[in-house]
């Protein structure tokens, strides 16, 4: 019986699974094996015995913030789903730090990058996103940065990395290196090593959704407390699901707070919401940089203020353990603005008594009404 050969039929390629993405993302994860982690800072409090506090420093990245880590996971992400490619224009709209870290990743990769970002963003940040390759597209209304971002990214042909949506997707938060995994596995050989709280702040919501994930995930006995600027939308959402937007005056502090609820924010995995007054933000974190020997962010300021409320409550009910927030980014990223005693002035915050309040609880284990 004579068998009539089939043409042998090859297998449809997929034309997202470029020789060019494989290599784009071999070369992020070198980047990553040749970075060491970031340190977990003990801060010195000897007026509170049994409480211990822990600023995880994610200045000490490439790029100088916690963004690092979110702008590696969204390229990596990006790349896997096969929304970029060789050539592809990133666009992202960002208060600042994001767009740094990601201009680090795409100047990597050799792809244009633009950053939409509002025109009170600090100079450094600016002129950071520039060193490293990007261009900034720059919006009068922060409000006007997600649509113009995805009209930008439309018009040059681009991918619109979209971080607040994205970015509590993109990372795994059962562990492969997260920054919860991190910090429970530094903590390990410390008195208290399964921290009472975990404190952070909110401006996409990834971080926080991360840690609380893996806190409920690995069982731990410890709660979520994210540190709220006054003006921002998160609280109020936290308290009442029905809240989707806010028309407050912007927070002055860059990359926590936002007006409209995030994609990213899960407000189901936080225990806490801690309010805090822009310039009490502030004055932490001029207060933080004298004790630290170098400047820190607004947006540790607020994680410190909030972490002082916890360990005041702590230790008025005799309770022992220990406390971890996060150390964000550079102070010199803010040299103009946070530090700078003219743009205080102008717009209106005296820091000094709140700098006196922080400094009392240093001093006496108690953050003074």
């Amino acid at each position: 019986m004579n068998s009539i050969s089939q043409p042998v039929v090859s297998p449809p390629v997929n034309p997202s699974r470029s020789d060019w993405g494989a290599r784009a993302v071999r070369r992020i994860e070198a980047d990553y094996n040749r970075s060491a982690d970031t340190h977990l800072i003990p801060v010195d409090m000897p007026a509170l015995a049994g409480i211990a506090l822990y600023l995880k420093d994610e200045s000490s990245h490439p790029t100088g913030s916690l963004k690092h880590r979110l702008a590696r996971s969204l390229f990596l992400y990006a790349l896997c789903n096969g929304w970029i490619d060789e050539g592809t224009t990133i666009v992202e709209a960002s208060s600042g730090s994001t767009a740094v870290s990601e201009a680090y990743f795409a100047r990597m990769l050799r792809l244009p990058f633009v950053a939409v970002v509002p025109r009170s963003t600090a100079p450094e940040k600016v002129e950071a996103i520039e060193f490293h390759g990007g261009r900034c597209h720059f919006i009068d209304r922060p409000g006007d940065a997600y649509d113009e971002a995805q009209r930008l990214a439309a018009s040059l042909g681009g991918h619109y990395m979209d971080q607040f949506t994205y970015a509590e997707r993109a990372t795994d938060w059962r562990g492969n290196n997260n920054i919860a995994e991190s910090i429970f596995d530094q903590m390990k050989r410390e008195p208290c090593p399964i921290p009472r709280w975990v404190v952070c702040g909110a401006g996409t919501g990834g971080t926080s959704a991360t840690i609380g994930r893996f806190v409920r995930y690995n069982l731990h006995d410890t709660r979520v407390c994210v540190a709220d600027p006054e003006a921002s939308v998160f609280h109020r959402h936290w308290v009442d699901r029905r809240v989707q937007t806010t028309s407050e005056t912007p927070s002055r502090i860059e990359g926590i707070g936002r007006a409209r609820v995030e994609p990213s924010f899960i407000p189901g995995v936080i225990d806490r919401m801690e309010v805090v007054a822009d310039v009490a933000s502030i004055a932490a974190a001029r207060v933080l940089s004298r004790r630290l020997g170098r400047r820190c962010g607004g947006s540790t300021g607020t994680n410190l203020w909030a972490s002082a409320v916890i360990a005041s409550e702590m230790a008025a009910a005799g309770e022992r353990g220990s406390i971890v927030s996060i150390l964000c980014d550079h102070g010199d990223r803010y040299g103009s603005t946070y530090f700078n005693p003219d743009w205080l002035a102008a717009n209106g915050l005296d820091v000094a008594p709140w700098e006196a309040r922080m400094e009392a609880f240093f001093r006496d284990g108690r953050l003074p009404d």
